[in-house]
Formats: structure tokens, C-alpha cells, sequence
């Protein structure tokens, strides 16, 4: 399997594909960085109340050029719409929000996930690293489930999904599902298993790329 040959999803395409699996009546915080995106790519008439852990409860998609309120942000600083019955509120009942279990669904980002759902998002360990847990570890144990939305590879080419993480844990067996731009997998106790792969990719060849075994 050539890379150079594979048309990988590009980051709205990845955040679409994430999108698509929400479901309807889902209470969704949406991580900093490319999990924002998915906010733009809700299906029409599916109902999906998006939250901010800064305090933020009914997002919409971001605002068009020029419509931007700097007072209305999400947790990464980016200019948010509110839909109609959103709220904003302290930040300390938005982490009570999501330490109670009232999240369905977390999407986050992450510079390792292992094969069992280790999650590695907020340091890579090196000396000049700056530290950012922010939510992320609220999130990932208070949240019924923990999806993650990430290049497969990071930019030296090493596979970010792992057999054991090498960088500090945000928590441990969180991850349920692992979003990238050449495949889909779904992870647990008994390894990846997977969802779907990106024109151009087979299972040996994911497998070959990552340097473990996933089920089909």
C-alpha cells in the first residue's frame, strides 16, 4: 500500500465522518483544535446540543466572515453562534456538567491513543512541552463515551494509534472510537476492531502502517 496513492479524508471530510455517527438527541462537547469542526457538519434535522467546557451550552456552527462576537467563544478562543435556546454559564457548572455524567459524547484530540483506549492528549513529555490538560481529563472519565478525531500519523510519519502510550496519560481504557483520515476503528479491552477504511486502504496495509492487528 503506497500512501502517496491515497486520497485521505481531509479535515472537514473527517470532521463530516464523525458527525454522521452523533445521534440524534446527543449532548456533545466538542474538543480544542479539529473537533470544533464538527460543529459545521451536524446533519440537517438532526438535533445535537453542542457544548463548550468554558461554559457554553447550544453552539452552532462557526459564524460567517465578518458576523464574528468575541464575546461569545468556544474553549479554544474561536468565535461561536449560540442556536436558538442556547445558553453560556459559570465554567465551574459546565466542568460540573461534565464530571456528572451529563456528556453523551466527547470528542477529542489526542497525540497518542493505545489499542485498549489509553488516551494521551495533553503532553508529549519533552522538556519545552507547555503542558494543556484544560477539560480533557474530566471529560474523558466523566463523559458516557470518548471519541477521538486525529491524523493517523503524526508529522515524522509514527503511528499515533499504539500498543502501550509513551506520553502521559489523560486516562486510561476511555477511548471507544478512534476518527482519522485513513480509517475508522472502534477500540476496547480486546483491541481495535474496525469501521470503515478510506478509498485506497486495505486492513493489511492499516495494520502493516500501525504495527498492530485489527479485527474486521
Amino acid at each position: 500500500m503506497n500512501l502517496r496513492d491515497v486520497k485521505r479524508r481531509s479535515k472537514d471530510e473527517l470532521a463530516r465522518r464523525v458527525a454522521q455517527d452523533i445521534f440524534d438527541g446527543a449532548y456533545v462537547n466538542l474538543g480544542i483544535g479539529m473537533p470544533t469542526l464538527v460543529a459545521n457538519h451536524i446533519p440537517a434535522g438532526r438535533e445535537v446540543v453542542l457544548h463548550s467546557e468554558n461554559g457554553v451550552l447550544g453552539m452552532g456552527p462557526a459564524p460567517a466572515a465578518g458576523q464574528e462576537d468575541y464575546d461569545l467563544i468556544n474553549a479554544g478562543k474561536q468565535p461561536v453562534t449560540l442556536r436558538a435556546g442556547g445558553c453560556f454559564f459559570h465554567h465551574a457548572d459546565s466542568f460540573a456538567m461534565m464530571r456528572g455524567g451529563h456528556i453523551d459524547i466527547c470528542v477529542l484530540g489526542a497525540f497518542q491513543v493505545s489499542a485498549t483506549g489509553d488516551l494521551a492528549n495533553w503532553s508529549t513529555g519533552e522538556p519545552d512541552a507547555i503542558p494543556a490538560v484544560g477539560g480533557a481529563m474530566d471529560l474523558a472519565v466523566g463523559a458516557r463515551q470518548t471519541w477521538v478525531m486525529m491524523d493517523l500519523l503524526s508529522r515524522q510519519g509514527q503511528s499515533k494509534l499504539v500498543a502501550r502510550c509513551s506520553y502521559p496519560l489523560t486516562a486510561m481504557a476511555c477511548v471507544k472510537r478512534i476518527y482519522t483520515d485513513l480509517a475508522t476503528l472502534s477500540c476496547g479491552p480486546d483491541g481495535l476492531a474496525l469501521i470503515d477504511l478510506v478509498d485506497g486502504v486495505t486492513r493489511p496495509g492499516l495494520e502493516h502502517l500501525i504495527g498492530l492487528s485489527v479485527r474486521a
